[in-house]
């Protein structure tokens, strides 16, 4: 085998830059541009050999969490349409809208309140800074931080104004604000803005052959409801009791404004979603235990603490009595990956309002009826992908001076578990390899690969992100050992045929990781 100077490397970038995990992508077939052959499609992509091998190992990571270990939540696939007083009685159809501000210059479009809650976040971030260097404790009350630098309490300031134009969707005020605040456009550099507007973000479609007759429908702007409207369906046939849990997977579209950042925003998007219904005054008690419980899932996957917070929504939904979301430090900066939110009884009390069909459940240790109140912890998937990779994609620089791009995911997310690669194609090596894959395929996502030199196929492995490679050679042909290489430290060993489904199925077992996330 060749040598790699496997026991010395050193890392040269701590973090993916958005660009770099973008180019990654496209080059190693985890995602593509929809429709690239017409100049694409905006803000939708495609996943593709090897992006929906990891996106389904996501996938079974959150299902296997919620329902195989639980034996209180159980799931569902609901359909993508719905009824259209669906929407009505969520609040969709008169609410579900973001405030739309241009830049008269650029032509580029914004949303008014993601610009105001970015300034409030720099300008705090800046105050922070000073803080600091101050020696002022972080820790300190907020007025306190606020007389102690000016740029923090600008921060304070502009957020409780916006708080109070939010409140009373004061769309005028968010535009003053922006001009208050000398929030420039990103392109242009100018402040030439027009005034805020609302924009629905549902997809409007319709169901039917003729136009005329067709009744008008929404694709679901989430998975959400559709939970909701099956509660009874579910808890009856299901044989559940209050407390349990609802879980689904599934595609959600919404019209946004600005749609960019990668998968970070799109239009088209896969949601993760449980419901758990609960006692009605026991949700905050379930509240603070499934913050803690997905808090855990995540740091399972070997995430460092610093790069996972919990952000407490000050503003609540109008159905909410508590939020808060955990936020990952993306290389574009801390964002939303997951919100926890505490929904009270409002989702099912507006259903059974507009159905006319009563959406109660029997409480027998009670002896009452009642409307559960509900616990909602909801992930994008095309978010945590990002997230995976943002963390996992990494360049290092090995102690020869040569470097090599690594794609260090969790061994139960990879999308191939191992390789198996005869080191040339002649001599019964191909043969003898094959015979291996074919064996061993059973076993996890095996890849069988011939073409290039050895170590030009360690580096592709490595890219796309495989745990271990197989490498078949003359000494096989005598003594039915293989060489594994591990893809994080490169150590190789040699092992009998028949120990590879012993020495890499334990590691590569989603068991583990469950596990972790339980411990």
């Amino acid at each position: 085998m060749p040598n790699e100077d496997i026991v010395l490397y050193l890392p040269i970038m701590a973090e993916a830059d958005l660009q770099k995990i973008v180019s990654h992508c496209k080059e190693y077939g985890f995602i593509f541009p929809s429709s690239e052959i017409y100049d694409n499609l905006g803000a939708v992509y495609d996943y593709g050999p090897f992006g929906v091998e990891l996106k389904n190992h996501i996938k079974e990571y959150w299902w296997k969490s919620m329902v195989q270990l639980h034996e209180n939540i159980v799931g569902l696939d609901s359909a993508i349409f719905m009824h259209p007083t669906t929407w009505k009685a969520s609040g969709h159809v008169d609410s579900f809208s973001d405030p739309l501000i241009d830049n008269k210059d650029s032509k580029k479009r914004y949303r008014a309140d993601v610009l105001l809650e970015e300034k409030i976040d720099k300008l705090k971030e800046k105050g922070e800074k000073e803080l600091t260097k101050k020696g002022i404790d972080l820790s300190s009350p907020e007025e306190d931080k606020a007389k102690a630098s000016r740029d923090y309490a600008k921060g304070v300031a502009l957020e409780q104004e916006y708080g109070k134009a939010a409140e009373a969707a004061d769309f005028k005020r968010y535009k003053e604000l922006i001009e208050e605040y000398e929030i420039a456009c990103e392109v242009s550099g100018s402040r030439n803005w027009t005034d805020v507007r609302q924009f629905n973000l549902m997809f409007a479609t319709k169901m039917g052959a003729l136009d005329e007759a067709a009744t008008d429908l929404y694709l679901r702007p989430e998975t959400a409801q559709g939970i909701f409207v099956n509660f009874l369906n579910v808890q009856k046939t299901a044989r559940m009791k209050v407390p349990f849990g609802i879980a689904q997977i599934g595609k959600a579209f919404r019209n946004e404004i600005v749609a960019r950042q990668f998968i970070f925003r799109m239009r088209e998007f896969e949601q993760m979603e449980m419901q758990f219904f609960v006692r009605p005054g026991t949700e905050l008690e379930w509240f603070k235990t499934w913050k803690e419980t997905r808090m855990n899932w995540h740091l399972a996957l070997g995430t460092p603490q610093e790069n996972l917070r919990f952000h407490v929504h000050e503003k609540l939904a109008h159905y909410a009595n508590a939020a808060e979301d955990i936020q990952f430090k993306f290389p574009i900066g801390f964002k939303e990956l997951e919100g926890i939110h505490s929904r009270t009884d409002f989702d099912l009390t507006e259903h059974q309002k507009f159905s006319g069909k009563k959406l109660q459940y029997f409480d027998s240790e009670l002896n009452q009826n009642y409307v559960p109140y509900v616990i909602e912890t909801s992930i994008g998937l095309d978010r945590m992908f990002l997230r995976v990779l943002s963390e996992c994609l990494k360049d290092e620089t090995l102690e020869n001076g040569e470097t090599r791009t690594v794609l260090k995911l969790p061994p139960a997310l990879a999308p191939i578990k191992v390789a198996v690669l005869p080191l040339v194609k002649k001599d019964g090596l191909a043969e003898k390899a094959r015979e291996i894959f074919d064996t061993l395929k059973f076993t996890g996502r095996f890849f069988y690969e011939e073409k290039d030199t050895i170590g030009k196929r360690y580096r592709r492995m490595d890219a796309i992100g495989t745990p271990y490679c197989i490498t078949v050679d003359h000494q096989t042909l005598e003594d039915n050992t293989v060489t594994i290489r591990e893809r994080d430290s490169m150590s190789q060993e040699r092992i009998a045929i028949a120990d590879i489904e012993k020495t890499v199925g334990v590691k590569i077992d989603m068991n583990n990781l469950l596990r972790k996330a339980i411990a």
